[in-house]
């Protein structure tokens, strides 16, 4: 993929060797972190880590070709390998043939992954719009937080079904604009209250 192409939106995971490799919760973050073409050196000082651990699962990620070279740059006497993630998003497609303990393994740590992720970004949004804020530039936003018992299996696949279905269709009904400027951004969450 030329790093002048757009990254795609969503990609289905049907291969267990895929899947495997996304057991590791700091693949999803390095991940997240090439949405944008970036090196190894790039990512390691987003996530706080070491350039060679972050090359080692670079590797592991685009031999699977979850990752892929975009490009090189020269930073004084080195070249800069540039990666960029194959898709914004990932999905594990049912039709995976790993064991179901396995495979619901991975959803909760993929999901684990993404909400730290997403978390990260939204606090980094909060700081830039507090700053436009000081500015006197007006920022409207809101936050909502709710608790809800979930007891069953059943009980939380329905609940998240039917949220997703209704946050889908709220989103849809107020999507008429075009213009950038105008875009707000739409981020929910659901897990289970961590245990202190």
């Amino acid at each position: 993929m030329p790093q002048d192409q757009p990254i795609r939106d969503s990609y289905y995971i049907e291969s267990p060797e895929q899947a495997t490799v996304l057991l590791n919760p700091l693949r999803g973050e390095i991940i997240a972190q090439l949405q944008e073409p970036g090196s190894a050196a790039e990512v390691a000082r987003a996530l706080g880590e070491t350039a060679q651990r972050i090359n080692y699962h670079l590797k592991a990620l685009e031999k699977v070709g979850l990752v892929e070279r975009v490009g090189t740059r020269q930073v004084r006497n080195l070249v800069e390998v540039l990666y960029r993630a194959i898709a914004k998003t990932f999905v594990l497609a049912e039709s995976l043939s790993m064991k179901p303990e396995t495979l619901q393994k991975l959803k909760d740590q993929s999901s684990l992954t993404h909400l730290v992720t997403t978390s990260d970004r939204l606090r980094r949004d909060a700081v830039l719009l507090m700053e436009q804020s000081e500015a006197n530039i007006d920022v409207p936003s809101a936050t909502l937080q709710l608790q809800v018992c979930l007891s069953t299996e059943a009980q939380r696949q329905a609940f998240i079904e039917e949220y997703a279905a209704l946050m889908q269709a709220l989103v849809a009904r107020y999507s008429g604009g075009s213009d950038s400027q105008d875009a707000y951004q739409v981020i929910a969450a659901v897990y289970p209250k961590p245990q202190e």
